[in-house]
């Protein structure tokens, strides 16, 4: 589908493609509100049959939307037009990373990959402690920009992606080269997830290429979850060793034994620019793995399993051991047994719990999820109450971990969850008489959206707002839309006149266009100047004048001196002559000199032609001119033939 010249939004003009990729195609595009370039990804369209990924999209974009760092693409805006879904985003100057890694073909400074490294680190950190998990961290989704910042694009949309349209291993988004194992085997992924991405990043900067290959994904795949990587040190010796031991220490297959998180591993990025052959990387168990305890009432919970298991009531026991005292040393032995046996495997049923399917508890009510989780041993926290305007209150909005189907968690797992308290309401403020930032400020302290429109008004001063569509102190739901009109004054707008005189006639019209003023173009020739320059314009620089106004300039347009091939019939101009014995001709008679002059200047001459003859010239001119071949005899006699001829479009012609 070819966008370009399309408007999105009412605002969005696309300019032209500008790249591809697996999920979306990107437009460079001209905002007309903000009057600023940006980029626009348009969804694929085999992405937009899709409901549930098209909800989670618009839930993971506005989330990332929400994300403010130098090291971050901002995403501007989010919508769709019919089938047509889009995110428009900041406009980057620069290559990919990916495009550096593959023109530098061979490993890259260590120095300019650590300092790459800490600004995508410094941008995961940031992502990560809003709950953002970017899920798709490769050199191609890294930007450096021209003055050798980096950028992270892609937030949130990978999750999006995951969570709703990926059927089969060969369907994943992404590069499989630099998926964790977590992800390549269709696991739960966290920031851990992107941690392990972000050390293949760094393998594939310093060595000049991938720690796993194959032909395959499925294989490449498969590496991830099986092999250990060649160490990058072994492969580029210039590395420094506290470099290469954070690379293994990202890429450990186990999370328990990765960075927990990216401060963690912003930490050791930092200190190996500052000792870079240090021995401080540590990789080995996870030190900080909570010790379980069991607590009093399971054990006592567990001696009464085991009384049961037993088949007796307790009671029954009383009796037996008074009347016996013989066999209650036996049967004692065997309580005994039995009650160690129960709490042994209580021990190792704490120890190694059950895999139980993760529910999804999203739209339950909290009594309904807390009744589910308590049937699946599952523990269900309530992380905190949010008002949402598509979820009733009450009901869960969302949960951590995310359901995934066939998605097995362990037995007393906490799962955290998101209660709705339903769509919040707020009161629309009085904006009549603001100015259009005030109105725009007080309605979004009110959580509501300013929708703008402008208008002509002699009585109201530009910039002052009108009128508003909802009265003020009504109640309504947060987020709604206050459409306000703001005065453009009397409507009348008085614009300078941009110098013109020397610009291209382009350069002329773009700057015109750009003042709000009307064109009209018309021609002139200059020899002295060049051609397709503006020679005039009809008001004079500086000058003001109402927008709108139509300014003509006068375009330099030197004519090209081309030749035409004349053919002169000079017996049929003269009408010839027959000299015999008995009717002989003068000799003067016979002979004419000829002259063809375009536009009055000599161009031809050919004296002493016989009238007989015919003759043929090659004169030069330019555009059309006049052109007039004159035929004088011995006896004083002109004969004349003119036109009016067009040296652009005819390159011969008959004189007769």
């Amino acid at each position: 589908m070819n966008l370009e010249g399309k408007i999105l939004g009412n605002r969005y003009e696309i300019i032209e493609k500008i790249g591809n990729g697996g999920m979306a195609t990107v437009y460079k595009s001209k905002d007309s509100v903000l009057n600023r370039y940006v980029a626009i990804k348009v969804l694929r369209d085999e992405f937009t049959t899709d409901e549930e990924f098209i909800k989670r999209f618009r839930i993971e974009a506005q989330s990332a939307a929400s994300l403010t760092h130098p090291n971050i693409v901002s995403i501007y805006d989010v919508g769709n037009e019919g089938s047509l879904y889009y995110i428009v985003m900041e406009l980057i100057k620069g290559k990919t990373l990916k495009e550096i890694i593959t023109e530098e073909k061979g490993p890259l400074p260590w120095k300019w990959s650590l300092n790459i490294v800490i600004q995508i680190a410094s941008a995961l950190e940031m992502a990560h402690k809003n709950n953002i998990v970017h899920r798709d961290i490769k050199p191609h989704n890294i930007i450096i920009t021209e003055d050798g910042v980096a950028k992270v694009t892609d937030f949130g949309i990978a999750k999006a992606v995951s969570n709703s349209t990926i059927t089969a291993f060969g369907t994943t988004i992404g590069s499989v080269h630099y998926f964790s194992p977590e992800h390549a085997r269709g696991g739960y992924t966290d920031a851990k997830s992107d941690l392990y991405s972000l050390g293949v990043v760094m393998y594939e900067m310093l060595t000049g290429r991938v720690p796993f290959d194959a032909d395959t994904p499925v294989s490449v795949a498969l590496k991830h979850m099986q092999e250990k990587p060649v160490e990058p040190k072994e492969l580029n010796p210039s590395i420094p060793q506290s470099v290469n031991d954070i690379i293994m220490k990202a890429m450990q297959k186990d999370t328990n034994l990765r960075y927990q998180s990216a401060t963690e591993m912003l930490k050791d990025l930092n200190e190996a620019l500052k000792s870079p052959e240090a021995n401080f990387v540590q990789i080995g168990e996870n030190m900080n793995a909570a010790t379980q305890r069991i607590s009093t009432q399971e054990i006592q919970e567990a001696e009464r399993k085991a009384r049961e298991q037993n088949g007796k009531k307790p009671s029954k026991f009383k009796e037996l051991i008074l009347k016996h005292k013989v066999l209650s040393g036996i049967l004692g032995a065997i309580l005994l047994f039995f009650l160690v046996f129960g709490i042994s495997s209580l021990i190792f049923n704490i120890a190694f719990p059950d895999d139980v399917e993760l529910p999804n508890f999203v739209n339950m009510t909290q009594e309904e999820a807390e009744q589910t989780a308590e049937e699946l041993n599952l523990k269900l926290v309530i992380g905190s109450e949010e008002f949402s305007p598509d979820v009733e209150a009450g009901r869960i909005i969302s949960q951590d971990p995310e359901y995934q189907e066939n998605y097995m968690v362990k037995e007393r797992s906490e799962i955290t969850v998101i209660v709705s308290k339903g769509t919040e309401k707020t009161t629309v403020p009085k904006v009549e008489g603001m100015t259009r930032e005030e109105a725009e400020q007080a309605l979004e302290e009110a959580n509501l959206t300013a929708e703008i429109t402008e208008e002509n008004d002699e009585e109201v001063e530009a910039g002052i707002v009108i009128s508003q569509d909802i009265e003020p102190d009504t109640e309504v739901d947060a987020g709604s839309v206050v459409k306000i009109v703001v005065s453009k004054g009397s409507g009348i707008v008085m614009v300078k006149v941009p110098s013109l005189v020397g610009k291209t006639e382009q350069e002329a019209r773009d700057l015109l266009e750009a003042a709000n003023l009307e064109v009209n173009v018309v021609n002139d020739e200059d020899d002295s100047k060049d051609n397709g320059v503006v020679l005039r314009q009809n008001k004079d620089a500086g000058e003001e004048v109402e927008e709108g106004t139509t300014i003509t300039i006068t375009v330099n347009k030197v004519a090209e001196t081309k030749t035409a091939n004349f053919t002169i019939n000079v017996k049929s101009i003269t009408g010839g002559y027959e000299d015999t014995e008995e009717n002989p001709v003068e000799e003067s008679y016979k002979k004419v000199d000829i002259v063809i002059t375009v536009d009055g200047n000599e161009a031809f001459t050919q004296p002493g032609v016989d009238k007989n003859n015919t003759i043929t010239a090659d004169v030069s001119g330019k555009g059309s001119q006049s052109v007039i071949v004159t035929l004088t005899d011995g006896n004083g006699k002109k004969y004349t033939r003119s036109i009016t001829f067009n040296f652009n479009s005819t390159t011969k012609y008959t004189f007769e």
